[in-house]
């Protein structure tokens, strides 16, 4: 793959700790995960940017472990997309982790918002969670586009990532290692769950290559598979009497079946039987421009048309089936 070129420069998870006051709707606050670990509650989407664990631990237990960078011999390029980088705690794990395994990053980013990154960096604590080379690329990625350092080269995409991926496509098709999907939660960001922008992400993959996200999210899954990828759940990091309603940290897919290890699991009957619900009727965004709002009301009519068609299982009743409490869902699912 050739370097960026240049390009004109021209969002998160669910369950996540409050900040002490509670935002106006426009405005992004710090909050502090259960790790300790800085992050931002954003009144906008009424959600955090990570998991109630913290940003530290999702980082790395979602993102950077199940992507089993060891498998790459040191010295190799790695060549990662980060979707909705936000205050970059994915990005400065990955660079933490390259940097111990001794692997050159080839690194995208697209971000709507420079202010999450901007946020994080002048928190001290921020700083404090990561090695000085790990911070050095998000300080050049607040000020601009581009970042160089000893662990690699790395271009932000700035924008809607619906009108940047087809950028990023003509240069990096067919040439990712990972694809670190974090965006705020579907039923509050659809648009960056769709059918046509996760088919666009699987298009950036290696044949080997990994989309990783929190969400194990009905519609996200069945979505993944519809673009031609398998799937396999990433481990649930908390034991079950900590957190009983969890049963997946997250969603793995590969255009290659993924192999059982400490990080990823195949699929259990019960989430194969939860993608034949009504709830993974897929996102639709065919001409990328639809409003969260449409994008919502399209599929709750389609999925309507199904209920009463009884072509699929109603998600109430599968839950009932399954045993599960009304508040055992997957991160990032909606009904």
């Amino acid at each position: 793959m050739p370097p960026p070129s240049p390009i004109p420069t021209s969002g998160k998870t669910l369950n996540a700790c409050e900040p002490e006051e509670f935002p106006q709707p426009e405005l992004l606050r710090p909050s502090w995960g259960g790790d300790g670990s800085f992050s931002i509650w954003s009144g906008e989407f009424q959600q955090g940017f990570h998991s109630g664990r913290g940003a530290l631990r999702e980082a790395r237990e979602t993102f950077v472990d199940p992507a089993q960078l060891e498998r790459l011999a040191p010295g190799s390029k790695v060549v990662v997309l980060d979707l909705c980088v936000g205050t970059g705690s994915n990005t400065a794990a990955l660079l933490e982790r390259c940097a111990a395994l001794g692997l050159q990053l080839h690194w995208w980013g697209i971000e709507l918002d420079r202010q999450p990154l901007q946020l994080a960096l002048a928190e001290a604590k921020f700083q404090s969670q990561w090695p000085p080379q790990a911070i050095e690329p998000l300080r050049q990625l607040s000020q601009g586009d581009r970042w160089h350092s000893p662990l690699g080269q790395g271009q932000m995409f700035w924008g809607d990532a619906r009108e940047r991926l087809p950028e990023l496509l003509a240069l990096a098709a067919g040439s990712c290692h990972l694809v670190m999907h974090d965006a705020f939660s579907p039923q509050r960001c659809p648009q960056l769950w769709s059918l046509e922008l996760l088919k666009g992400l699987a298009q950036l993959l290696l044949p080997g290559g990994r989309l990783l996200t929190y969400s194990s999210a009905a519609a996200v899954r069945r979505s993944l598979q519809l673009v031609g990828l398998q799937l396999a759940a990433i481990r649930h990091h908390e034991p079950a009497k900590q957190n009983p309603g969890a049963w997946s940290g997250g969603t793995a897919a590969c255009a290659t079946p993924l192999a059982t290890s400490k990080f990823l699991r195949p699929l259990a009957a019960m989430e194969w039987e939860h993608l034949a619900t009504n709830a993974a009727e897929p996102y639709r965004d065919p001409d990328g421009r639809a409003s969260a709002a449409t994008i919502l009301t399209s599929r709750a009519r389609r999925q309507r048309s199904r209920g009463a068609q009884g072509d699929v299982e109603s998600t109430s009743a599968w839950r009932k089936r399954w045993g599960l409490e009304a508040n055992r869902i997957a991160p990032g699912e909606s009904a």
